[in-house]
């Protein structure tokens, strides 16, 4: 059981988080329970809602994006985010399961998106103290300086979404 109240409904949840909330529903067919979590402050949830919908227009793939997201909740043990993830990259972005493993072990059997992941993990791990020698492997494998910040923040937004899972113990509801 969540140790922070989650509204049950969108109609439970303050008023400014109710039109988020439905947008929420309206992309996923539901709302899950981080969403209406989040929603109990609604600034925090168009926060939220705006530097995801930021970083989905950016230039890192979805695939790599699922991959880093998997790769960063294995490392802060968030459960919620890698049923989340785990069931986002396996049903919307058709990762098999070898895909998974690798990612949730800071890698990736594809060679591009290894460099990302692998950049991501060591973010993680070392509280964003890269050196010299890990931008290089990035930019070896393509990607350039917008894309590091990118992969920069896709380490942050999930990093938050653990974290919040994590304080509030919430409850897992993806299959």
């Amino acid at each position: 059981m969540s140790r922070l109240s989650i509204p049950e409904t969108i109609d439970a949840a303050p008023a400014a988080a109710q039109p988020l909330l439905e947008g929420v529903e309206k992309k996923f067919g539901s709302v899950p329970n981080l969403f209406r979590l989040v929603g109990t402050s609604p600034a925090a949830l168009e926060g939220y809602l705006a530097l995801s919908g930021a970083l989905g227009k950016g230039s890192i793939p979805a695939a790599t994006a699922e991959r880093v997201a998997l790769a960063v909740a294995e490392i802060n043990g968030c459960d919620y985010c890698l049923s989340a993830h785990t069931f986002i990259g396996k049903n919307l972005i058709k990762l098999d399961d070898a895909e998974i493993a690798a990612n949730r072990a800071g890698g990736s059997n594809d060679a591009t998106a290894d460099a990302a992941v692998r950049f991501a993990a060591k973010i993680v791990r070392e509280r964003g103290h890269v050196d010299d020698a890990d931008l290089a492997s990035l930019n070896a494998a393509g990607y350039d300086d917008a894309q590091v910040v990118e992969i920069v923040l896709h380490v942050a937004l999930s990093t938050f979404t653990n974290y919040m899972n994590e304080v509030a113990k919430t409850d897992i509801d993806f299959p």
